[in-house]
Order: C-alpha cells, then sequence, then structure tokens
C-alpha cells in the first residue's frame, strides 16, 4: 500500500490518502475530503511506511472529471456573488469569501469570516433553495481568510499563503529577536495583522547562521582580555563586545567561532592533563 500526499486547493492543506496503484506528482486523482467527492492533485509521494490510513483514493481523475470541475469553479464564483447579496438582505455581520462545489454537486461549501458566532439559519434555508443542494456555511480564521483572498505582502510580492504556505505555523515575537528586526507591529505584521508567515520559514537560516555563537550578555576572552557580549549582527556577521574598561572590539564571526573552538580544545587538553 502505497501513501500519497492529496491537495483539493491550489495551496491547500496536504491530506495523506492510500493507494495500492501508483501515482506520480502532479496527477489528478478523485478523493473523498471532508465536504465530499474532490477532484485533488498528488503533491507528495510519501516513502514506503507501515503508517496506516483510513482513507484511500478512490481512483484517477478522468478529462471527464476536470471539465466538470471547471464548471463547478465558474459556478461556484456565481454562487458566490448571490451570496455576498443575501448576506447583505438579511443584514448579517458576516464576509463572504470563497464557494466551492463538490465534485458531483451534492454540497455546496461557503467559507466567510466574522468577528464573532453568526446565526446564519435563514441565510442557509434561502441559499438552498436558490441552488437546490445542500448548504454548509464554514467561518475561518483571519488567517485563512488572508489566504483565500489573496494579496501584496509588505515585500512587494504575492503573500506566502496564498503563493505557496500550505500550512500556518505558530509564530512568535522570539523570530523576529532572532532575525534583529524592530518590535514594530506596522513592519512584521502581514495583511491578516497576524506576525509575517515569512518569520517563520526563514528562522532557521537564522538559527543556523547563530549556530554556536554566544548570545548577548555572555563573556568571551579575546587576547587575554575579558569581555561581555553587546551585539550580534547578524546581517555584516560581527560580534560586538565590550570589556570592563569600556574597551570596543568587533570581531567577524569566524574569528568567534575559532575562539569558542580553541576554548573547548584548551578544556578538554585540561582534562585530559589532570586524568593523567
Amino acid at each position: 500500500m502505497k501513501l500519497y500526499g492529496v491537495a483539493f486547493d491550489r495551496v491547500g492543506k496536504v491530506h495523506k490518502f492510500s493507494s495500492e496503484d501508483e501515482y506520480k506528482r502532479g496527477e489528478m486523482v478523485i478523493a473523498e475530503s471532508e465536504f465530499g467527492l474532490e477532484l485533488g492533485e498528488i503533491v507528495k509521494v510519501f516513502e514506503e511506511s507501515d503508517e496506516e490510513v483510513e482513507k484511500a483514493i478512490l481512483r484517477k481523475a478522468t478529462f471527464e472529471d476536470m471539465d466538470t470541475q471547471t464548471q463547478n469553479d465558474k459556478d461556484a464564483k456565481i454562487a458566490l456573488e448571490i451570496s455576498k447579496e443575501k448576506v447583505v438582505e438579511h443584514a448579517l455581520p458576516m464576509k463572504m469569501l470563497r464557494a466551492k462545489y463538490v465534485l458531483d454537486r451534492s454540497k455546496l461549501v461557503f467559507f466567510f469570516s466574522a468577528d464573532g458566532r453568526v446565526d446564519f439559519r435563514a441565510l442557509v434555508k434561502e441559499l438552498a433553495t436558490v441552488f437546490k443542494t445542500r448548504i454548509e456555511l464554514r467561518q475561518v480564521g483571519i488567517r485563512d481568510a488572508a489566504k483565500m483572498i489573496g494579496g501584496i505582502g509588505l515585500c512587494g510580492r504575492q503573500t506566502c499563503c496564498s503563493l505557496f504556505e500550505r500550512d500556518f505555523k505558530s509564530i512568535t515575537l522570539k523570530y523576529a529577536k532572532a532575525q534583529q528586526l524592530m518590535i514594530n507591529p506596522s513592519k512584521i505584521s502581514g495583511a491578516c495583522g497576524r506576525l509575517l508567515c515569512c518569520l517563520a520559514f526563514e528562522n532557521d537560516t537564522y538559527l543556523e547562521i547563530l549556530k554556536d555563537m554566544p548570545d548577548v550578555g555572555e563573556k568571551i576572552e579575546y587576547k587575554d582580555e575579558e569581555y561581555v557580549v553587546s551585539e550580534l549582527n547578524i546581517f555584516h556577521k560581527t560580534l560586538k563586545a565590550r570589556s570592563p574598561e569600556g574597551k570596543i572590539i568587533v570581531l567577524p564571526f569566524e574569528e568567534v567561532l575559532k575562539l569558542t573552538k580553541n576554548k573547548v580544545e584548551n578544556g578538554e587538553n585540561e582534562e585530559c592533563n589532570s586524568k593523567s
């Protein structure tokens, strides 16, 4: 049994499905999502695993399936505009973001954002009457809403969440501090008002650069003098330190790493000598 990662939306979450058939990345398949039968894309092929997955890929998608999906997408856009009009008519405090039909059109799902809970029972009844199918309304968070809407980020490029980021990661201010950014909400927040997604996926690079470097406040020894680290400039890859007398030194990271390595080696030699 082979394991595949299937995405039902262009940059949607990846779901694991099993199959006895062999598929390649980029192939379209039919599988059952949480909403019903959907057209999905194989975005990942996992190594052989004993992991058990309840759901299996039903079959490979046909040209007819893809034609049906294209028509469903067109009709869903029309449905979204109608739903927006109905929301205004019902004076509901919600914003309709997206609509989608499952493949066999047995269900029409609307995604919306709102500040709190919304009583949309009357709206659902009217939409069911208009579209003659089962209606589901799904409230999404502010980050998911930004992903669906899309837009341009502070960098001038398309927002990461709508371009390639499939799963939202937990982002904290420690990422901004590690990357030596000013803790200014307007500078480190995205269109959604939350901390920038790029802080998370760039963080590993910064941590790798700072690996084995002393933290600010730690003591280092340079030319038989003791200094306290006062600044780490990750962009210039330099360390600034100050002696008790006020003397300031600026060292490149490479030299600091040599000092650290020599200190460790000297400590090991002293330990060996004491044992012998």
